[in-house]
């Protein structure tokens, strides 16, 4: 909705100048701009607009003023033009001509012609019921404009004429805000098409809706998308707009201490730089520290270490900590060694990760002194953050192949990238102010009188802590004003694992420094990591700090609260910060390296960066004051109203007298000093303004408290009610308040719209999915209107990067969240709700995040309550919720209303019990606004008041705020209110029970019910009448807001003051003396109300409230109080009768079956025990146990009791189980109690004949049939449970079940829906998976691997085989779950985007089959494992060994099968006071006892069918067909598989656990089979009981701590109760196993066969059958099953038999009709164990099992051996034969070559003590060296688990040897032999001997890619090949981290047993026996020293062979020269001479 005015010309203006207008509409006055020099017409054209939020009312008015203008005098008014808009308002547009008038109201010849234009609202979209979102459809573009500010910089408002007063007589303005709702009364015109759908939220009338949604009843009528719940919205919907809603929730949730517990498993590190290191890895969390065991000369390091934190601390305070694992190289007693790298990450990012852990994650190690260094190295760890309550999943730690690939598996929350790169994070200070003094004055006035200097009492300085690094500022010497102009830099990976940033003030002080104020920076609000997202940035803001009062004490009791914990109660000061985040290039040079924390100075910023600075004015009103509490109720009170240092007259920081500025509007930008003194409070010294002298009055005056009743008092207002108002300067940044404000709303209505929601799908009323369209339909409106309204968001000054960055995004998301809305909401079917409730859920999480603005702009107000001049308590209420703006939805949820106040004591006071009782209740009104649009402040005030001024000297233009204003219009009222009956309270008496009384309170009145003793459910029955209840304000106004009654729920104490239980807050339903009193609205509906005791419920109340006007006919007129008065009730009136519920006669039967595990009641024990039952006031009482210890059951099963009970389920009352002691001389004492609050789970339905026998299979699959396409499971009721196998008709009239022998993992096959009338049969379809096999095996023969030997050895497996193979589908379950999942998720994706597309999600293209490969897919790039572990679950299986299967189930058997509770149910029985722990579940320490039994109630008259059934027995009434209550004698046999994680007991941070276990009074302790130092202990032991049920039927399992002196200490415990087992229809005595044999490793243990077990089953279901057929077929009632008929014997011979085709049937029980329900098969559970002085924290965990047998029965045979395997005498023989192309390492001293000393040392992995070194090879010139040299490894090995174990001391001090398992690796490594300085290493490699790549046939052929390529070359095993040979290569880390070749090694392994070996045993290196041949090596391999002459030989003939006969050649060729030139001469002389 909007007015546009278009202002064409004005004509026939005199003279010449230049002219502006000003047009005004509702107080908002725009201008026009300037025309300069106009003659006698101006033209201006300009169109304004105004958004109007409520309809223009036809007598509104605009006003047209023309000025002169003038640059320096004031503007001169040439005529004003006024019409009504009543024209207007009627026809929509209007265009006038008309003269203006002076000043003297004489027309001129000034003429205007103006166009008007109004768009109004119409109904086309569903519009807010709460009237705060009105939408502005006409206004597409969203083109607001927003007040400007005048555009004349000298001037404030034009004309001295405030539009406030009314001016020649013509009326002011409506209130704003009331016009909203006379558009709400119209009804909200209905959309022109009434043809929509069904689920459109329909457009009601609010009253109306309110009058029907508080009778449930009225549920048909209207369109239930509107319709909200009474019972939640009794309080939150408000009809009219002058109230909002109270906070129920009394206490602030954090600040609390909590149990925490971090568990850290380091399990190896890897890849760690650094040559032949010894790592240790140190973990560190806050200030504690704790170190594995170092393990030498690795850069691989196996630990498996356990280190368990235990905390106690506030959440804030531990999510905050950081946790931090270093690698610490050769660290020792002496020396801390030196730091490897580093990982950080806070504790909150642990604990917001799924199940609060990560599990078997790598984190990156990076050297803090390094940055430009890169991976450090990874570490291989699990982290888990347990807080009380929270249950940690642990993984099955089977196998762990697949957690090698480092990559896909780094620690690091979803959505960080894996690269992290370097960044700075600039934290800059620039200034404070506003700190509070922080010394005493003495000091300084002493200095004052000597020097007479006036010092500021605060030497402040900031820190900032981020990441574990703290920097801080430079202190300012005794300032409140400080300015530092400094940042603090950090250097931290990016993204950081560590959340939040605090910044702190801090007073320097010689002593110790304490904190100031303290602010939390949350980098996740700063940032958004979208794509389109943008890096931390944050300000120049300014950030406000809260905490302790400002009076100075030397003891501050409430620093706490400065430090940052828990909400503070006072400002405190203000400091203007920014943050903004560089990402560094780590490769540039000019980086500095190093993180440490940097402090550098920065320029100073300029003012008006953090927005331009307004006046604000803060409007107050106290209505109403009571429920003071009576200790400060003698002593006159008085409340005051901060904002900032604004209105605070104690402990503002006084001003040193400095001149007060005058302040005008836009006065360009102020100096320095202003703007610091505008924080400053000015309540006492006078302010010259514009508004005439304003003195701002911050408190009201004090007044001495009346008394309401004995708790509480009141402060007489009456009429009269006290105001304050405060005038302030900050800076104008209300658009971030505005925009949260829209989405606060938003939420908000979401959230209301959701409780709702749940609401109707508890109480199972209908049509929740329309409920939820309509919210969604809100939603996406909601969503789309904020897009609307802050997209018009102006570049006001000071908008800094993260105001418009997150702006985008808000737009973005909420846009996105809008779409999403409209997608869900045409998804939301009748069977889907639960899930989009779900996903809604996530959109209510993501809108309050987004809500929340992380800089802030005007602090909180603070209301305190003064008594004596001392602060007592005090309200918190955020600016933002009273921040008025012109559009309606911008405006705080607490505006211009009234709000009920709740005061409450400051800091640790306000915690627990105390902090409960209310200090004060204040209905209060609150408006805070721009100064210049405060004309509306008091329009949100309930009508009929005066103002009351104050007295005032000197003209004043403008109309002061009152000081009081005094209400003459008065109505008188009576309020009924009709207790009924409250439930399930709080038990407040250490019997367990509570004496409670309810007392409400109404405006100054209170009543209370009576005292019933000794219940939790209390049915008072009691109308209480308060007369004469005086409400001021108009009556209509009262009618549809009446103020918010209190309802208190006390406990009776004999001594002392009552005991607070809690309270709930009620609305009354009004009634005028015009109306009738009659339907639909009266008489009220009783309603139920949740009572709060603090944060957590304590109860619920019904009750009904009405409120009637008394007339002029006093209360003669009133409806009559028509009830009977109980006589024996004295006065009291009970509830009448229209109102109390509607009652029909019902039997409750109860089947008494006995009680357990009574504890003493005041030191004597329980003898003679009773139970009583009591509902309603009737009650049966069961026989008495005459000896409980001899007998704890009760003879009489069954009794029965008649009770007339409302029709109305949802009132029905609760039921009572007592149970008393009956002592000797008739006296009684109570045990304890339970109250049964549901009665619906024990309501008896007759079963419907018509309906087929297939609902017992619906019924397991959660209510309805899925089709699961691929998709998940609806949730089965195991992992394993199979999906339903594909179901046919069949025309026999029987189903037939196709079993194939041997049932693989199946398909998840798709689940036909049956109509209700077919029969069915169930196929399972083998073959195709056969084909899949053989398909796998072809592809596996073509990956080059060796085919496994696939027919395992029957002989060779054992239980354990199976129990490994059972964990192995477990996690391939598990997996295909979440793979499942995944595409799920995925495809929900794929709608979303579809629908952007236009595609409806129904047509959509991906079918089953494509959405299977996905999954596949998915789950390949899941896993993205070794090669041949791709694929899905299915395929992987064939692979493996058929093995028969156990279930092991990854939690306890009672949590899958409803603690088997199926027909006897266990009631806790309470006693003693209720902890008032914020988690109110763990009263286990109440717990005094069990009931054991149950109900069954039904309306009478019954049918005859069912008593007419064959063996009806009368006396067991509903409970036909149950086992008889006498003692029975029973073989427990319980076998302990093992226990994982255990919490460490010694000081070592390990264990040395044995098991032991009680039953009754039996105690099994396997101390002597201690394992030793162990915290995952493999027991494998049976433990044989006989037991005696009931007596003895809890058997605890418990881990103990063996230590050698003391005792030994609980680790932690179990407990099952195993009668509840043995007694179940689920057949918890022994499992079934999945297939029958009678001998090997799965023989059936059970004594009795499968086909005794179900003929046993048929006839106690008196089921026809079972019928065994040929062909293998059985028949059991109307099914056919078919199955194998042959067994084999030990001899191999096969017999027939029927036994595999009853366990067929077993095995599908629970699709038989009727009585059909699941059997337990064979299984392994797993229990949490506990420890009883850490209630909820998990201790580790046990896997187990029980089987029971009777002893009437054949005995079982012997139990199965279970003990763990031993392992395996192993024997690896390695030869070292050559190695080649070593790197050289030396130099020759003469001859400057290089060579090498090569020799190899080998160790098997962990045994590094156990080191074998070859001989050396001196002097390799070529890095060739021959070895021929022999290691023999002797190791014991665990084929299973594929580890080495090895036994040993772990140190000299140890008791005994402690065993580890470490995996199977061979190290060898290449080093060069020095004889004066240590050796060096050169390379190594390490050998997977489960895996590792076969080695290359020649040197050649050897290359670092063997290694570095392992995934994709193939791999073998020595345990499968026994023998290799090949060569590998030797690799180190060269100066760049890089890898490479240092040599290469010629190696053989051969694998022998022990047994093989000693039948040809070796010699060590070249030793007897079989001994090596000597390597043939170069002879110069010794030193020239040793001899020299054959190193000259060597010279001679290898170096320097060529040279030397080139030289003796060239000698020779001189020679021959020489003798030639000699001889020449005597030669010629003779040939010549002829001689």
């Amino acid at each position: 909705m909007a007015l546009l005015v278009h202002l064409k010309t004005i004509r026939d203006l005199r003279g010449k100048g230049d002219r502006i207008a000003k047009v005004t509409f509702r107080g908002l006055s725009l201008y026009t701009h300037v025309l300069e020099n106009c003659e006698d017409e101006a033209r201006f054209d300009e169109t304004f607009r105004w958004p109007t939020a409520s309809r223009v009312d036809e007598n509104e008015m605009l006003e047209v003023q023309v000025f002169n203008y003038s640059k320096v005098f004031t503007n001169r008014v040439i005529g004003t033009f006024k019409m009504v808009l009543q024209k207007v308002a009627e026809e929509g547009q209007l265009e006038v001509t008309d003269t203006l008038i002076d000043d003297n109201n004489t027309a001129i010849r000034t003429s205007v012609t103006i166009y008007i234009k109004y768009t109004t609202m119409d109904g086309t979209v569903g519009v807010w019921s709460d009237g705060e979102f009105l939408d502005i459809p006409g206004d597409p573009e969203g083109t607001f404009q927003f007040e400007t500010d005048s555009l004349l910089s000298g001037h404030s408002q034009g004309s001295g004429v405030s539009p406030g007063r009314s001016i020649h007589g013509i009326p002011t303005f409506r209130k704003a805000g009331k016009g909203v709702f006379s558009a709400m009364k119209l009804g909200k015109t209905k959309s022109s098409k009434d043809d929509h759908k069904k689920d459109e939220p329909a457009i009601l009338d609010m009253e109306d809706l309110n009058r029907k949604a508080m009778r449930l009843g009225g549920v048909g009528v209207l369109d239930p998308d509107c319709i909200s719940l009474a019972s939640v919205t009794a309080v939150t919907t408000n009809v009219s707009n002058k109230r909002s809603k109270p906070e129920i929730k009394m206490e602030p949730s954090s600040g609390r201490p909590v149990d925490y517990q971090i568990s850290i498993t380091v399990v190896e590190a890897r890849q760690l730089v650094g040559l032949n290191m010894d790592p240790v890895v140190c973990v560190e969390i806050g200030d504690d520290k704790k170190y594995t065991s170092m393990k030498e000369s690795t850069n691989c390091p196996y630990y498996n270490e356990y280190f368990v934190f235990d905390f106690h601390v506030p959440p804030d305070v531990m999510f905050d900590k950081i946790l931090k694992l270093s690698v610490i190289h050769s660290k020792n007693l002496l020396r801390s060694g030196t730091l490897v790298g580093t990982f950080k990450l806070d504790v909150g990012t642990v604990y917001s990760q799924p199940e609060h852990q990560f599990y078997r994650k790598w984190a990156t190690l990076s050297d803090p002194d390094d940055i430009t260094a890169g991976c450090k190295g990874y570490i291989k760890c699990d982290i888990a953050v347990v807080g009380k309550g929270d249950n940690i999943k642990s993984s099955h730690k089977a196998n762990e192949t697949d957690e090698d690939d480092i990559e896909g598996n780094l620690l690091l929350p979803e959505g960080v990238p894996l690269e992290r790169q370097w960044a700075r994070f600039y934290v800059k200070i620039y200034r404070a102010e506003g700190l509070p003094k922080m010394n005493t004055s003495i000091m300084a006035n002493v200095k004052k009188a000597f020097i007479g200097e006036n010092r500021d009492l605060v030497d402040p300085y900031v820190q900032v802590v981020f990441a574990g690094q703290r920097g801080k500022t430079s202190v300012q010497k005794s300032s409140y004003e400080p300015i530092w102009n400094e940042q603090v830099v950090f250097t931290e990976m990016f993204p950081p694992l560590c959340k939040r940033m605090k910044v702190q003030i801090r007073d320097s002080d010689k002593v110790n420094d304490v904190a100031i104020g303290t602010h939390f920076i949350d980098l996740r609000k700063i940032a958004n990591d979208g794509d389109k997202g943008f890096l931390p940035t944050m300000g120049p803001a300014w950030v406000n700090m809260y905490g302790s009062t400002r009076q100075y004490t030397l003891m501050d009791e409430h620093q706490d609260l400065n430090e940052g914990l828990g909400e503070g109660v006072s400002f405190r000061a203000r400091l203007l910060i920014s943050v903004a985040v560089e990402i560094l290039d780590t490769t540039s040079t000019e980086i500095v390296s190093s993180t440490e924390v940097q402090v550098e100075p920065v320029s100073n910023i300029s003012e008006s960066v953090t927005g331009k600075i307004e006046e604000f004015f803060l409007f107050g009103s106290f209505l109403e004051a009571t429920m003071i509490d009576r200790k400060i109720g003698d002593k006159p009170i008085s409340f005051e109203v901060t904002i900032g240092n604004y209105g605070n007259q104690i402990d503002g920081v006084s001003k040193p007298s400095a001149a007060k500025k005058k302040k005008k509007e836009g006065g360009g930008g102020e100096s320095d000093e202003e703007e610091s003194e505008l924080i400053h409070q000015n309540s006492s010294e006078d302010e010259a303004d514009d508004d005439g002298d304003l003195v701002s009055v911050s408190s009201s005056p004090p007044m001495k408290p009346v008394i309401t009743d004995r708790n509480y008092f009141h402060l007489p207002y009456f009429e009269k009610k006290p105001c304050i108002y405060i005038k302030s300067w900050w800076q104008d940044q209300r658009r971030r308040l505005y925009n949260s404000n829209i989405m606060d709303k938003i939420a908000d209505k979401l959230e209301e719209g959701l409780n709702d929601v749940q609401e109707i799908i508890k109480t199972e009323t209908a049509y929740p999915e329309r409920r939820l369209r309509g919210v969604l339909e809100e939603l996406s409106t909601g969503c789309n209107r904020f897009v609307t309204l802050a997209n018009k968001d102006q570049n006001q000054a000071g908008r800094t990067k993260l105001d418009k960055e997150r702006l985008k995004s808000c737009m973005r998301e909420m846009e996105s969240m809008g779409q999403q809305a409209k997608l869900i909401r045409s998804q939301v079917k009748r069977n889907t709700v639960r899930d989009k409730l779900k996903m809604v859920q996530n959109f209510l999480h993501r809108l309050r995040f987004l809500a929340d603005e992380p800089q802030h702009s005007i602090p909180d107000v603070f209301v305190w309550m003064m008594s004596n001049n001392k602060r007592i308590a005090y309200a918190r209420i955020p600016s933002k919720d009273i921040l008025y703006s012109i559009v309606d939805e911008e405006t705080g949820k607490d505006c211009g209303k009234v709000k009920a106040v709740f005061l409450r004591l400051p800091g640790k006071k306000g915690f627990g019990p105390a902090g409960w009782t209310v200090q004060a209740k204040m209905e209060m009104y609150l408006w805070l606004g721009l100064n210049k649009q405060r004309k509306d402040f008091l329009s949100g005030l309930p009508n009929g008041f005066e103002e009351n001024k104050a007295p005032r000297t000197g003209s004043c233009l403008q109309s002061l705020p009152p000081i009081s204003l005094v209400y003459n219009m008065k109505q008188v009222f009576q309020l009924r209110a009709h207790m009924y009956q409250a439930r399930s309270l709080f038990a407040a008496d250490s019997s367990g029970l509570s004496d409670p009384f309810a007392r409400v309170f109404f405006s100054t009145h209170s009543q209370v019910t009576e005292v019933l003793s000794e219940t939790l459910c209390p049915t008072w029955d009691q109308l209480l009448v308060f007369d004469d209840v005086e409400l001021f304000g108009e009556a209509g106004e009262l009618r549809d807001d009446p103020p918010i009654i209190v309802v208190e729920v006390y406990d009776q104490d004999t001594v002392g003051k009552a005991e607070f239980i809690g309270r709930t807050f009620a609305k009354p339903i009004t009634k005028m003396c015009d109306e009738h009193y009659g339907p639909p609205r009266f008489p009220p509906q009783l309603e139920y109300y949740q009572i709060y005791r603090g944060n957590s419920t304590a109860g619920d109340l019904l009750a009904a409230f009405e409120l009637l006007q008394i007339g002029q006919g006093g209360r003669a007129e009133l409806p009559a109080i028509n009830g009977p008065t109980d006589s024996d009730r004295g006065p009291i009136l009970p509830v009448p009768m229209g109102i109390r519920p509607v009652l029909s006669r019902y039997r409750i039967e109860v089947l008494f079956w006995g009680l357990r595990d009574l504890k003493r009641v005041n030191l004597a024990q329980v003898d003679r025990p009773r139970v009583d039952i009591e509902c309603a006031g009737r009650g049966v009482q069961s026989a008495l146990i005459v000896n409980f210890k001899k007998n704890p059951n009760f003879s009489t099963l069954v009794k029965w009791f008649e009770v007339d009970l409302p029709e109305n389920e949802l009132l029905h009352p609760p039921l009572n189980i007592r149970v008393v002691d009956c002592r000797a001389f008739g006296r009684y004492t109570l045990v304890g109690s339970h109250a049964v609050t549901s009665l619906r789970r024990f309501i008896y339905s007759p079963p419907d004949k018509t309906q087929n026998n297939w609902a017992s299979t619906a019924r397991l699959m959660n209510g309805y049939m899925v089709l699961t396409n691929g998709g998940s499971q609806s949730r089965p009721s195991s992992p394993y449970s199979r999906t339903l196998p594909r179901t046919l008709s069949h025309p026999t009239g029987d189903v037939i079940v196709n079993m194939d022998a041997n049932p693989s993992v199946r398909k998840m096959d798709t689940v036909v829906k049956l109509d209700a009338s077919s029969d069915a049969v169930i196929k399972v379809d083998v073959n195709e998976e056969e084909k899949e096999e053989k398909k796998k095996k072809k592809k596996k023969k073509k990956k080059g691997e060796v085919e496994e030997d696939d027919e395992t050895d029957e002989r060779m497996l054992d239980w354990w085989s199976k129990y490994f193979a059972s964990i192995e589908t477990l996690m391939e379950i598990l997996r295909a779950q979440e793979a499942a999942l995944a595409e799920a998720e995925e495809r929900e994706e794929q709608e979303i985007a579809a629908e952007g597309a236009d595609i409806k999600p129904d047509d959509h293209p991906v079918k089953g089959s494509k959405g299977k490969e996905k999954s596949r897919d998915k789950s390949r790039n899941k896993d993205k494992k070794k090669s041949h572990h791709a694929g899905e679950g299915t395929e992987k299986r064939p692979s493996k060994p058929k093995v028969n299967e156990l279930l092991v189930y990854n939690k306890e058997l009672e949590a899958e099968y409803d603690n088997f509770e199926d027909w006897l149910h266990t009631f806790n029985l309470y006693r003693g006071k209720a902890g008032d722990d914020d988690e109110a579940a763990l009263d286990d320490d109440r717990i005094v006892g069990r009931f054991k039994g149950s109900m069954c109630m039904y309306k009478l008259p019954l049918s005859e069918e069912i008593t007419r059934e064959v063996g009806f027995d009368p006396n067991m009434g509903m409970f036909q067909s149950i086992p008889h209550n006498d003692p029975i004698n029973v073989l427990v046999r319980v076998f302990v598989v093992r226990a994982t994680d255990l919490h460490p007991a010694d000081v070592n941070g390990k264990a040395d656990p044995y098991v032991v276990i009680k039953l009754g009074k039996s105690e099994l302790k396997d101390k002597e089979n201690y394992i030793s130092k162990q915290l995952n202990p493999v027991f494998g032991k049976a433990f044989d009981m006989e037991a005696t049920f009931p007596m003895e039927s809890m058997l605890t399992v418990s881990v103990y701590d063996w230590d050698l002196v003391g005792t030994d200490d609980l680790i932690g415990e179990t407990k099952i109760d195993l009668e509840n087992r043995y007694y179940s229809k689920h057949r918890a005595t022994c499992g079934i196993a999945n297939n029958y044999s009678v001998h090997g490793y799965n023989m059936w243990r059970d004594p009795m066969k499968p086909s005794q077990i179900l003929a046993k089953l048929c006839k106690e279901g008196k089921l026809d059958g079972p019928h065994y057929g040929p062909g293998g077929r059985v028949k059991v009632a109307n099914r056919i099953f078919m199955g194998a008929t042959e067994i084999e014997d030990e001899t191999g011979l096969k017999k027939q038999t029927d036994e595999h085709l009853a366990l067929t049937v077993l095995k599908h029980w629970e699709e038989i009709p009727r009585v059909g329900c699941k059997l337990i098969p064979e299984h392994v559970e797993t229990r949490p164990l506990l420890h009883p002085e850490k209630p909820g924290i998990e201790q580790g965990r046990i896997e187990m099992w029980v089987d029971m047998f009777p002893m009437d029965m054949p005995a079982p045979g012997p139990a199965i051996d279970i003990s763990p395997r031993k392992p395996k005498k192993y024997e690896l023989r390695v030869v070292i034969w050559n190695t080649d192309e070593v790197i050289l390492e030396d130099d020759d001293y003469f001859t400057g070559e290089k060579s090498s000393d090569i020799f190899v040392r080998g160790w098997l992995k962990g045994q590094q003590e156990d080191k074998q070194d070859t001989d050396v090879h001196y002097h390799s010139l070529t890095g060739e060296g021959n070895f021929n040299w022999r290691f023999v490894f002797p190791f014991d090995y665990l084929m299973a688990e594929e580890k080495i174990v090895i036994s040993k001391k772990e140190s000299m001090f140890s008791w005994d040897e402690t065993e580890y398992k470490i995996p199977a690796r061979l190290t060898l490594q290449v080093w060069d032999a020095d004889h004066f300085s240590a050796d060096d290493f050169l390379g190594a490699i390490e050998l997977d001997l489960n895996r590792f790549p076969r080695g290359a046939k020649t040197a050649k052929q050897c290359s670092i890619g063997m290694v570095q390529n392992e995934a994709e070359l193939p791999c073998i095993s020595i345990f499968k090949q026994k023998r290799v040979k090949g060569w590998w290569p030797f690799m180190a880390r060269d100066e760049n981290d890089e890898m490479e070749l240092t040599g290469k090694v010629e190696a053989e392994l051969h694998l022998m047993s022990a047994e093989e070996a000693e039948k040809s045993p070796v010699g060590l290196g070249r030793n007897e026996p079989d001994p090596l041949e000597k390597p043939n090596r170069p002879d110069t391999t010794f030193l020239w020293f040793l001899s020299p002459l054959k190193a000259i030989r060597y010279l001679v003939c290898n170096r320097y062979k060529w040279l030397i006969i080139k030289i003796v050649v060239a000698l020779l060729l001189l020679m021959m020269l020489g003798l030639f030139l000699y001889s020449m001469p005597g030669y010629l002389v003779k040939k010549l001479l002829g001689a």
